[in-house]
């Protein structure tokens, strides 16, 4: 109906967002994260991909909003890196606290003649949980998108917001600090960050998790004799291997030289030694493959987490 009345009258209904009263601050706050521009990181992208696999929805990003763009650090369900911020759903974001949700972007006066529901990717419905740094300022949102009108549960909305929370804290810390430089997984204090608040949501939501711990027990062998620019490839190739076995919303991590570790949020625990057959298996057909200048061994173990038993953990 919106864009019927704009298309009757000759009117364009756009409605840029509205300029934030402290925009300096917030942009030398952007700024100052040094983040705008660099390259995905799979510490966004593992939570871009757990929001759009949990709330089921075609595109999923972490926005961030600078003075004529919003720019996306991390996106799963779309090819564009950034769009204007003049229409931009992110930049009406970030001028509150809340979690935004329009359930029908063609029934709304501020989206319904926007370029992005009028042609690609014809937003719908969208959600956006606004992301602060340790100032309060809002530089920018994790986001939820879709083509079909839908709306949110509390339970989802809050859902939402923890794993905001999450991203928020990805923002602020040294990458150093949090990454393995070699493979670009978390390292263990990245890891160990990410699981606790993973297996926080599963026992708030009665879900099952697993912990996989796969030893690469041939690894110092060949650092010794192979030299550590070869042992650095393996390291990289068992990161690959890894990747390619597990689901995308699994959390990855390297947790010494020579341990990874897999958290595997909302696995049934007979899954995993299915799970564990399958990276065996990925790991034979490699080590079969012709060229083949050093094997990979490993060792792994999992562990079980029951909601219902770690309720109160």
């Amino acid at each position: 109906m919106c864009t019927l009345i704009s298309v009757f009258w000759g009117l364009s209904t756009v409605i840029k967002p509205p300029t934030p009263v402290d925009e300096l601050l917030r942009l030398e706050t952007l700024r100052n994260l040094k983040i705008l521009d660099t390259d995905p990181e799979e510490r966004f992208d593992r939570f871009t991909r757990l929001a759009k696999k949990i709330f089921g929805t075609q595109i999923a990003l972490v926005s961030l909003v600078d003075e004529s763009r919003q720019w996306f650090k991390s996106r799963q369900g779309l090819d564009a890196t950034e769009t204007s911020r003049e229409v931009s759903f992110c930049g009406h974001t970030i001028l509150s606290d809340q979690i935004m949700i329009v359930g029908d972007a063609a029934d709304d006066e501020r989206f319904c003649d926007n370029p992005l529901v009028t042609g690609n990717p014809e937003i719908r419905f969208y959600a956006g949980c606004p992301l602060s740094a340790p100032n309060g300022q809002r530089v920018g949102t994790l986001c939820l998108i879709d083509n079909k009108p839908r709306g949110m549960t509390p339970d989802e909305l809050q859902l939402l917001q923890q794993i905001g929370k999450m991203v928020e804290e990805e923002l602020v810390i040294a990458e150093f600090l949090r990454v393995d430089p070699t493979t670009g997984l978390s390292n263990y204090a990245g890891f160990c960050d990410v699981s606790d608040h993973l297996v926080s949501l599963c026992a708030r939501n009665r879900v099952p998790a697993s912990l996989l711990l796969v030893h690469f027990s041939n690894l110092r062998l060949i650092d010794d004799s192979l030299g550590n620019a070869t042992s650095d490839r393996a390291a990289i190739e068992m990161t690959q291997l890894l990747m390619a076995t597990f689901r995308s919303s699994d959390c990855v991590g390297r947790l010494a030289p020579n341990l990874f570790g897999v958290l595997l949020a909302g696995a049934e625990h007979h899954d995993i030694d299915g799970i564990k057959g399958r990276l065996q298996t990925h790991i034979e057909e490699r080590n079969r493959a012709a060229g083949a200048e050093y094997s990979i061994e490993i060792e792994p173990v999992s562990l079980k987490y029951k909601a219902d038993e770690h309720a109160n953990t």
